[in-house]
């Protein structure tokens, strides 16, 4: 059981009420009479001073209070630190967290952040860049960038979005290199999951374990968007039961320790669903148990 706790909150996620959810995390934690101090995240990933409290004062656990970019950030800012994280899912989508078995519930959320225990964790990069969930080359990037610029967040900010995104989505060219093979092809979408999630319980990667030193990769082709909405959004939606219909409905699947994609139309990225800058090549390298987390 954690003695003392940092909570790192992000004040724009998607959970509106922030002051609401401190308060009654930390009337919680004062029932539980556990140590804790609340603090903001730094958008720049920059965590010097906290980095130094870690170290001076022994904190062994941080609770990452916010969405998958929000973990993504703070972990990679953190994990070379002999630290645990914790996660309060207070996201859009809370993929990770969903991926997991975190409780949503924020009150169970941080009864398994003070009593459960921690064990490694895979992660990934593109271009160097950290990557703890989800990242994705095309539409849902598009998605991403659309939503970033978004005042209000949440689920139905999201989809709503996404659909706009849908009915003007484009397929971009692509080359993906791996094991001496090379696959060419037009796709609406890349996406790169370590664990299954999308995030709101939309499986993505069926087979996809934060535990197993692979990244899944799913590559939508080229189809109608009536076959997009049949085979994406439902096959997608029920998971382990439809994996095996993948390679009917022009959807390939990949479980693979690292990879290049040939990127030539500039196709947007995202990173854990946040924007990120593209590329005409992007090296993806998966990093087994890159860190700990409470799970």
């Amino acid at each position: 059981m954690a003695s003392r706790l940092v909570l790192l909150m992000n004040p724009i996620s998607g959970i509106s009420d922030k002051a609401g959810l401190r308060e009654m995390l930390r009337d919680t934690l004062e029932q539980m009479q556990v140590g804790h101090e609340f603090l903001q995240t730094d958008p720049s990933g920059s965590y010097t001073a906290l980095r130094q409290q870690i170290t001076g004062e022994g904190i062994g656990r941080i609770v990452i209070i916010g969405g998958d970019g929000t973990v993504s950030s703070v972990v990679n800012a953190l994990r070379d630190l002999p630290v645990e994280f914790a996660v309060i899912p207070a996201g859009s989508g809370n993929g990770l967290a969903r991926a997991a078995n975190i409780p949503t519930d924020p009150l169970k959320a941080l009864e398994l952040a003070v009593k459960g225990n921690a064990s490694p964790t895979d992660a990934f990069t593109i271009n160097g860049r950290f990557s703890c969930m989800l990242s994705g080359i095309g539409f849902d990037a598009q998605v991403a960038h659309d939503f970033a610029k978004m005042k209000k967040r949440g689920l139905w900010t999201y989809v709503r979005i996404s659909v706009a995104n849908f009915f003007d989505a484009v397929e971009y060219p692509f080359t993906l290199r791996f094991k001496g093979k090379e696959i060419s092809t037009d796709a609406f979408f890349i996406a790169v999951a370590n664990g299954n999630q999308f995030g709101n319980n939309f499986t993505i990667a069926p087979r996809a374990s934060l535990h197993d030193g692979l990244l899944d990769i799913i590559v939508v082709q080229k189809m109608s968007k009536l076959q997009v909405l049949m085979s994406v959004f439902y096959q997608m939606r029920h998971g382990e039961v439809q994996k095996e219909k993948f390679r009917k409905e022009k959807i390939l699947y990949y479980q693979l320790s690292e990879l290049e994609i040939l990127n030539p139309r500039l196709a947007p990225v995202h990173v854990d669903g946040d924007p990120a800058g593209t590329a005409a090549v992007l090296s993806v390298k998966a990093i087994p148990q890159a860190f700990m987390l409470v799970h």
